[in-house]
């Protein structure tokens, strides 16, 4: 790491911590040419994840929208909103993981529902019924029907 105030490279970590959210690690450190000390952040660099859409337009990840769609589907529901923030955490991170540039909106949503089936059957099937595009009365009860099935 490069001295801001002498430009030296060379320098010692002192004191490492993390950040509250866990994001970043601050580190103090001391330059081994003035031994004037100074602060960095360190933070993992993630790589833009874009989102296929059914049309086949492409837009930048946005988990604003599947808190939106997870807070459509709760409507009037009990749930604690932080369980619906972790939701779109793991969602985000696990996408990430995959090292995987390019995604489907397909793809998301069952992420989306498998996270939301035990919290809500009621706000699963909400969000199944937008997701899978149901047309008709039978698409619904369909669904149900599974879903009962594998309870």
């Amino acid at each position: 790491m490069k001295c801001p105030y002498c430009g030296a490279q060379d320098s010692k970590v002192i004191d490492s911590r993390h950040s509250e959210d866990g994001a970043s690690i601050r580190r103090r450190r001391e330059c081994l040419g003035c031994q004037k000390r100074f602060t960095t952040y360190e933070c993992l660099e993630s790589q833009p994840i874009i989102v296929v859409k059914r049309d086949g337009s492409r837009q930048s990840f946005d988990r604003n929208k599947i808190m939106t769609s997870m807070m459509r589907a709760f409507d009037k529901r009990q749930v604690d909103t932080a369980d619906l923030d972790r939701i779109t955490r793991e969602i985000e991170q696990a996408l990430q993981n995959d090292l995987v540039r390019e995604v489907s909106t397909d793809r998301i949503g069952e992420m989306v529902m498998a996270r939301i089936k035990p919290l809500d059957e009621v706000a699963y099937i909400r969000f199944a019924s937008v997701y899978r595009r149901f047309q008709d009365v039978q698409s619904f009860i369909g669904e149900i029907e599974q879903f009962l099935e594998e309870k």
